[in-house]
């Protein structure tokens, strides 16, 4: 008997092991080996193993086991219930057979209840793969008729694509015709205006101040545009012809709209300042007259819708004509107005004032009217009003007045100074302050005012030229101007006796001048400011060369009436105050004269006539054209430059006549010294020559110390007599010490250079005992006795 213990979770060592278990462990040990589970994995097959071992013995099992206890007659004890529930079941089997089949029942009834719940699921999955089958069946089914529907859907989507594609060009067709018939029946209105507008013009009720005019105007311009723009229409030439007739008669209405205007409004004045006739300050205040201004600003008014549209559209030839007309109009107009007022103002200056005070005058009311007139103007042209040329055919008659009564008396105006007023007048009060004050109202009449100037630049220039001329080249001295020095000793007496203020002074000091030298100064001061600069130039050039020739001319005149030194000084004194005061004009007094040269001609022809050249060779130097051509000969004449040659040339001979006449006798006796010792060194033939040229110096005939102290007695007297002279002299014509003392300074170094050649030659070729004789000065003595004439 086999005592057999079993566990629905393990089995005993006690019970016998079959091949599948074997087969089943060996491969659980296997894969625990190639495939080892994590704690959780082992965790939960624990916790499985728990519930395995609790569960029940299989009850088909148990009633096996009963019945064949019973037939066999096997005894099988079991144990305490406790044990039967704890699943250990003891039977008692009597053979291997018995063993085997209850051991393929127990492993039966395992498998059994172990692949229950298994097969029950495959049962459950089977049920529900068939039905999933049927679903699936029954999508496909869906999905057929959803393709099916989706080809009808894309087919009718197709058709309602195609219909709408159809309705979109309809729409976009007849929009395309609307447009069309829109631009046809646009471009049919600008043809069809001419009739509406023609029968418009040509209505008798139809004027300029008719509310339709303006309205159909623009019209008519804008059909006038579009047909010029679009040539290529039929029968474009022909519309566009009586466009422009109709466009010709409108602006006609409104010419003859803006005269009529105009010469109403002329009458009312006209007629209100005959109605005031008999009151002569009325009439006489002219352009003052507020009835004048009062009267054409009311008619401006009246015509300023009109004029606005002209003026808006004169970029067109035909406004910018209409424009032009109307501007004419106006100027006439009001000339007829205002142009007997202005001349009569005008005429009544000239009756009363001088030249100077006509032109002050005079441009002063014409600049008052015509700023007037230019403010009218704007009233009626706004737009044209910055255009001064609109207005030239009222303002240029108005300053022809003025021109016309200034010219003659300009041009018989003699006067330098008053031609210099003038100049004056025109130049810096009317051009450069009030005109130019006033602003652009009066550029209209800078054309005339410039013009006067320039007339009297041109006087002015001619009657400076006579002037250089006649008063300062070609100056008649008197006996009275070259009387010098008597002139310069009652200008310092009449000083010293009296005590007149700086301005006399300078006045005696001008009054001692040669009058050629004090015009000329006073004709450039004047013309200075007067004339171009290149105008000046030529003058000045002319001034200055002019007055250098008269002084020269009257030094030669003085040194016959009194003396060579004062000859010299006064051309001294008064070429040095007439580069003095020319200086601060800052011009180049420096002037090319071109001349033609004829003086090859006559050569030239003697050529031809020998037959050396000929006449109609024109390739040749010697032809007719180029015989018969003048040489251009250019000379520049610097008169400043001559100026400054002339004084430093009298400078030298004043330097030398006074060195002479203090140590002439010193340089006598060094010449001949000189002399006598070149004789030596060269040699003589003559024995009797030779022997007294051998002699000692002091031995010589004209310088023993006898002699040389005569000179040197006669030196000493002329330095204190005749030098202090000379200097009073100096002092008397040239006033500024430091001129003097230019002048003086190389008068000393000559005669201290004459004593020092002396001494040195006395020391030389004298003894000492003669040197005492001879008593000459010494150099440092000499030196102070010149430096106190100082």
């Amino acid at each position: 008997m086999v005592t057999t213990t079993a566990s629905t979770g393990s089995s005993k060592s006690g019970v016998p092991k079959s091949g599948a278990i074997s087969k089943g462990y060996n491969f659980a040990s296997t894969w625990e080996q190639n495939a080892p589970l994590t704690e959780q994995q082992q965790a939960a097959i624990v916790a499985l193993s728990h519930v395995v071992a609790e569960g029940p013995f299989p009850p088909n099992l148990k009633a096996q086991e009963q019945v064949a206890r019973q037939e066999n007659g096997l005894s099988i004890s079991a144990k305490h219930n406790a044990v039967e529930d704890s699943g250990v079941i003891e039977t008692v089997l009597m053979n291997t057979n018995e063993f085997y089949k209850w051991f393929a029942d127990l492993e039966a009834a395992m498998k059994s209840e172990t692949e229950e719940k298994y097969q029950h699921y495959v049962r459950t999955l089977t049920e529900r793969i068939q039905t999933c089958d049927n679903i699936l069946l029954q999508v496909d089914e869906t999905l057929e008729l959803f393709n099916e529907l989706q080809l009808q859907h894309q087919a009718v989507a197709k058709k309602t694509k195609t219909l709408h594609d159809a309705c979109d060009r309809l729409l976009m067709e007849k929009q395309k015709l609307i447009e069309f018939s829109e631009s046809l029946r646009v471009k049919l209105h600008y043809f069809d205006e001419l009739e509406n507008v023609a029968t418009s013009f040509y209505s008798p009720s139809m004027n300029v101040t008719h509310e339709n005019f303006l309205p159909l105007l623009k019209r008519l311009d804008e059909s006038i545009s579009y047909v010029e723009n679009n040539p290529q229409y039929t029968e474009c030439n022909v519309y566009l012809v009586k466009f422009r007739q109709l466009q010709s008669r409108a602006l006609g209405m409104i010419r003859s709209r803006v005269l009529s205007v105009l010469k109403n409004t002329s009458s009312q004045v006209q007629a209100a300042i005959r109605s005031n006739a008999g009151n002569k300050a009325t009439v006489s205040e002219g352009v003052e007259a507020s009835v004048i201004y009062v009267r054409f600003k009311a008619a401006a008014n009246e015509l300023k819708p009109v004029l606005e549209v002209i003026e808006s559209r004169k970029v067109r030839k035909e406004y910018g004509q209409i424009l032009t007309e109307c501007h004419k109009l106006y100027c006439e107009q009001r000339l007829l107005l205002v142009k007997g007022i202005v001349q009569q103002h005008i005429s009544e200056f000239a009756k009363k004032e001088a030249l100077p005070s006509l032109t002050r005058s005079g441009c002063a009311y014409l600049m008052q009217a015509c700023q007037l007139e230019h403010q009218l103007f704007e009233n009626f042209f706004p737009s044209s009003a910055e255009d001064v040329s609109s207005l030239a055919p009222l303002i240029y008659p108005l300053c022809t007045y003025l021109y016309d009564t200034l010219r003659p008396k300009l041009i018989h105006e003699a006067n330098f100074d008053i031609l210099c007023e003038l100049v004056y007048i025109l130049k810096v009060e009317v051009l450069g302050e009030q005109l130019k004050r006033r602003g652009e109202s009066l550029v209209g009449l800078r054309p005339t005012l410039e013009r006067i100037l320039a007339d009297a630049h041109e006087r002015l220039t001619f009657r400076a030229r006579t002037y250089i001329r006649d008063e300062i080249a070609n100056y008649l001295s008197t006996d009275e101007d070259l009387n010098y020095p008597a002139k310069l000793e009652q200008s310092t007496e009449t000083k010293l006796e009296t005590s007149s203020l700086q301005s006399d002074q300078n006045l005696d000091v001008s009054r001692t001048w040669y009058p050629p030298l004090e015009r000329t100064i006073s004709c450039l001061s004047k013309l200075y400011s007067c004339l171009e600069s290149a105008v000046f130039t030529d003058l000045a050039q002319e001034a200055v060369e002019g007055c250098s020739s008269s002084i020269r001319k009257a030094s030669k005149l003085i040194a016959k009436r009194s003396s060579t030194m004062d000859a010299q000084l006064f051309l001294i004194k008064h070429l040095l105050i007439l580069r003095e005061r020319i200086a601060p004009f800052d011009i180049e007094f420096s002037v090319t004269h071109r001349e033609l040269d004829f003086s090859h001609l006559l050569e030239h022809l003697r050529r031809i006539l020998r037959g050396q050249a000929s006449l109609f060779d024109w390739s040749r130097s010697t032809s007719l054209a180029r015989t018969l051509s003048p040489r251009v000969l250019e000379s520049q004449i610097d008169a400043q430059k001559e100026l400054e040659k002339t004084l430093k040339a009298t400078c030298e001979e004043f330097i030398m006549s006074v060195t002479k006449l203090v140590v002439d006798p010193m340089l006598s006796f060094v010449t001949k010294v000189t002399a006598v010792k070149v004789a030596i060194s060269s040699g003589s033939q003559n024995q009797k020559v030779e022997s007294a040229i051998n002699r000692p110096l002091k031995d010589q005939a004209f310088a023993t110390p006898e002699k040389v102290a005569e000179l040197v007695q006669k030196v000493s007297a002329a330095v204190q007599q005749e030098l202090p002279g000379v200097m009073s002299k100096m002092k008397l014509y040239l006033q500024n010490p430091s001129t003097r003392a230019i002048l003086f300074r190389p008068i000393k170094t000559n005669i201290v250079e004459a004593h020092v050649q002396l001494q040195s030659l006395i020391e030389s070729e004298y003894p000492t005992d003669d040197m005492h004789t001879v008593n000459m000065v010494s150099v440092q003595e000499l030196q102070s006795q010149l430096e106190s004439l100082l």
